[in-house]
């Protein structure tokens, strides 16, 4: 089964660093973050991979081509997808990689130790179009709350239970997916899951053990300090 990865987007929230390479080549631990997702599917058995490029896709090849020993294990496709497709018209071009099989899918800046092989298990006892991996975060901001006057009446730190399932990425879908994505302009995320949902063809993998998106230099300081300090949790 072939994984797809999201890797052409433009990772504006994270300039600091995406002004010279794309997201998912920032480096965590002196590997890029690609390397640490295909990473996490390989330790399960999934090692063939498509490469949704974009952004600075010259930068995903050039490291490729350098890197062949430490890639050796893998097949990998690198795809042009264009560079100001959105994300349901990247998953679009690939249908020719991918024909009438299931695959997976995820983004290329989120980090997990999730189980693979109990997702796929998941996805097919379901029988869905899609499955996402849903994931409970946690919140970092307090919670107020107000009398008609703006007088704080009270105030609490956010919890777990305060907080909305998100989606992680950690994706399976199943080849109707495509059906379901038009052109370029096309945002997986808006139209296309929206109605995969409405329909009934969408379940949720309820994952309870690490995650983590690396959207800003922050988060990119988080990841990099749990690898420093050999605490990853996503290493396997």
């Amino acid at each position: 089964m072939k994984t797809v990865i999201l890797a052409g987007g433009l990772g504006t929230r994270l300039s600091e660093e995406t002004r010279f390479v794309p997201k998912p080549m920032v480096q965590i631990g002196g590997y890029p973050m690609l390397w640490h997702i295909m990473n996490i599917y390989s330790k399960h058995g999934f090692n063939d991979f498509v490469i949704c490029a974009g952004y600075k896709q010259e930068v995903i090849f050039e490291w490729a081509e350098k890197n062949k020993d430490l890639l050796d294990q893998w097949n990998i496709e690198i795809v042009d997808t264009g560079l100001n497709t959105m994300t349901g018209g990247r998953i679009k071009r690939i249908q020719p990689y991918i024909g009438n099989e299931d695959f997976m899918l995820t983004y290329g800046d989120g980090l997990s130790d999730i189980n693979i092989k109990d997702l796929l298990k998941y996805h097919y006892n379901r029988n869905r179009t899609l499955t996402i991996t849903a994931y409970l975060p946690e919140n970092r901001f307090g919670i107020l709350k107000f009398d008609e006057n703006d007088n704080v009446l009270s105030f609490s730190e956010k919890t777990r239970d305060d907080s909305d399932w998100i989606n992680a990425g950690f994706m399976v879908c199943s080849p109707e997916v495509f059906d379901y994505l038009e052109g370029d302009a096309t945002v997986f995320e808006k139209e296309p899951m929206q109605r995969i949902a409405q329909s009934g063809c969408m379940a949720a993998y309820k994952h309870h053990g690490y995650w983590q998106c690396m959207d800003t230099l922050r988060e990119k300081q988080i990841l990099e300090e749990l690898w420093k300090k050999g605490d990853a949790p996503w290493k396997l």
